[in-house]
């Protein structure tokens, strides 16, 4: 058999690689509905709201045009309108027109997202640690990290790029 391969073989797993994988694809399927669960149940936020307020808060103004913000993000701009018309209902997040970038349309984090925020993020990293950060050694933590920035490099080349220091 040639160590070439044709374009039509499949470059199939081979069982630690495979192990691997199913272990990943559990920590991406039960990892989300875990934090979205902790959220809904102590905030009535869902895991994408909260993103939402924290990269509004993260921004210096707290406002970032609404298809910068579905990128940074990780959602459509359409999931991203729906969520922002649930958090604008609560009145934690209001809409502006960005006149200086053109006609786009911006999200603002208002003095009561920013509450919300700061009454809901304790319990946030409580559960990120109990999930994932204390779960881990140290050295786990830093292997994890440098893995999901190469990862994220692949599948989301403009978000990883926002992550570098």
């Amino acid at each position: 058999m040639s160590t070439e391969q044709t374009a039509d073989e499949v470059p199939w797993l081979r069982r630690d690689q495979q192990e691997h994988w199913i272990a990943l694809m559990g920590v991406i399927s039960t990892l989300p509905a875990a934090l979205d669960a902790q959220l809904k149940r102590d905030a009535g936020l869902n895991l994408y709201e909260y993103q939402v307020l924290v990269q509004l808060s993260e921004s210096p103004k707290g406002t970032v045009p609404m298809s910068d913000l579905a990128m940074l993000a990780s959602g459509s701009l359409s999931r991203l309108s729906h969520a922002v018309g649930r958090l604008e209902r609560s009145g934690y997040v209001s809409r502006v027109a960005c006149r200086e970038q053109g006609r786009r349309t911006a999200a603002v984090l208002t003095e009561a997202g920013r509450t919300k925020l700061e009454q809901t993020a304790p319990g946030h990293v409580r559960e990120a640690r109990r999930l994932v950060v204390d779960a881990l050694t140290p050295e786990q933590l830093t292997m994890l990290g440098g893995a999901a920035r190469r990862i994220l490099e692949v599948t989301a080349p403009d978000v990883a790029a926002m992550l570098e220091p």
